[in-house]
C-alpha cells in the first residue's frame, strides 16, 4: 500500500519523481496513491513511449484519466492533450499511443452508480465565471464528488474554506500557494475531510481540483 491513509495532507511534486516500470516495458508511471501493486485504487502519473501499448484491461470501479501530454489513444478514439475521460465500472479498453503522452490516471474509485462516460475537450470547452476572479470548467458531478478545472488570475486570494469529503488538486500550470506551502507545475495535492486552506496566486494557475469524494469518518 501507498499513501492510503486518507486522514493525511500529501503534497507530491511528481517532475521530482523518478519513472518506475510498469508490466508493459513501455509505458512508465509515477506513483502517488495505491492500494495494491496492480489492482484496487490507484492514482499515477503514466508516461507512453512512442508506439506504446497497454494489454486489454477492466475497470471494476471506473477510471478517470487528463491527458497531461501528447495524444492517448484506444479503440475508440484519440485523445490529445488538454482532454478529460470517465470510464465508468465495468468498462474496458486497450490503450496505446502513436507519438507518445504523459496522463494522469485514477483507477478503481467511482461509485459503483455512477455510470456516466465522459468525454471532454478542455482546449474547446467554455470556462465560467467562478467566486471573485476565477474562472471553471465544469468536467463531472455526480453527490456529493465535484471534478473541475480552476483557472486563476494573476494576484488572486480566495477565502478560506473547509473541504467536506476532502480535496485533491494536480497543478497544470503556474504555482498554487496557500498557507501550508508552494506547489509548481505538475504538483499533485490531497487534503482531507474537512481540511482547510487559504489559496492564493501570484502569476496565472491553472489547476484540476476533484473535490466531495474521499471518505467521511462516521
Amino acid at each position: 500500500m501507498l499513501n492510503m491513509n486518507f486522514d493525511e495532507r500529501l503534497a507530491i511534486n511528481t517532475q521530482k519523481q523518478e519513472w518506475q516500470p510498469s508490466p508493459s516495458a513501455t509505458v512508465w508511471r509515477k506513483p502517488l496513491e495505491r492500494e495494491a501493486k496492480e489492482s484496487g485504487h490507484t492514482t499515477s502519473v503514466v508516461r507512453y513511449e512512442p508506439g506504446a501499448s497497454f494489454k486489454q484491461h477492466s475497470h471494476p470501479y471506473g477510471e478517470e484519466i487528463l491527458v497531461l501530454e501528447g495524444v492517448f489513444s484506444d479503440e475508440h478514439g484519440d485523445y490529445p492533450a488538454g482532454t478529460y475521460l470517465r470510464n465508468p465500472p465495468g468498462s474496458k479498453h486497450s490503450p496505446f499511443s502513436n507519438e507518445g503522452c504523459v496522463i494522469l490516471v485514477k483507477l478503481n474509485q467511482f461509485d459503483k452508480r455512477d455510470l456516466s462516460e465522459v468525454r471532454v475537450n478542455t482546449n474547446t470547452a467554455e470556462w465560467l465565471q467562478g467566486q471573485g476572479g476565477l474562472q471553471v470548467m465544469p468536467l463531472h458531478n455526480f453527490e456529493h464528488e465535484h471534478v473541475a478545472l480552476v483557472k486563476w488570475p494573476v494576484g488572486e486570494v480566495f477565502k478560506p474554506h473547509k473541504h467536506f469529503g476532502g480535496e485533491e488538486i494536480f497543478v497544470l500550470s503556474g504555482t498554487f500557494k496557500d498557507e501550508h506551502g508552494e506547489y509548481a507545475k505538475g504538483t499533485w495535492i490531497r487534503s482531507p475531510h474537512m481540511s482547510q486552506h487559504h489559496p492564493y496566486v501570484d502569476e496565472e494557475t491553472v489547476i484540476w481540483v476533484k473535490t466531495g469524494h474521499l471518505p467521511v469518518a462516521l
